[in-house]
C-alpha cells in the first residue's frame, strides 16, 4: 500500500513530503527566503521604476551629459545590469549561509541520512 493511499482506519497518512511541508524546519527555511526575496524584489521594482520614470518624465535631467556622449540616462541605465548583478551576488552568499545548509539537513533527513 502507497503511503497515499487510505490505511485501514480509513484516515489518509500524510506523505513524507506533506510531513517536510509542514515541519518547523521548512518553515523556518521559507521564511529565511521570503526575508530575503521580498525586501529585495521591491527594492528593485522601485529602482527600475525610477529609471523608468525619470526616462519618460525627466528628459533634461537624463539627457544631461556626464563627459562626451555619456549621459544620466546612460549610466542609470548601465547600472541597472550593475544592480541585477549584485543582487544574484547577494542572494548566492545569503543562500549558501542562510538557506542552503537549512535545506541540507531536511534533505537529508528526508532521504535517510544523517544530518550534517
Amino acid at each position: 500500500m502507497s503511503s497515499t493511499e487510505h490505511d485501514i482506519g480509513g484516515a489518509e497518512p500524510q506523505t513524507d513530503w506533506e510531513r517536510v511541508q509542514a515541519s518547523p524546519e521548512f518553515t523556518d527555511l521559507r521564511r529565511r527566503l521570503r526575508t530575503f526575496v521580498f525586501p529585495m524584489t521591491a527594492l528593485f521594482l522601485v529602482w527600475y521604476l525610477l529609471y523608468v520614470i525619470l526616462a519618460d518624465y525627466a528628459h533634461g535631467f537624463m539627457s544631461t551629459k556626464l563627459f562626451g556622449n555619456i549621459t544620466v540616462g546612460l549610466v542609470f541605465g548601465l547600472l541597472q545590469f550593475v544592480s541585477t548583478f549584485v543582487i544574484t551576488g547577494l542572494y548566492v552568499r545569503y543562500a549558501n549561509r542562510k538557506l542552503d545548509p537549512v535545506a541540507d539537513e531536511i534533505r537529508a533527513e528526508i532521504e535517510g541520512k544523517p544530518g550534517r
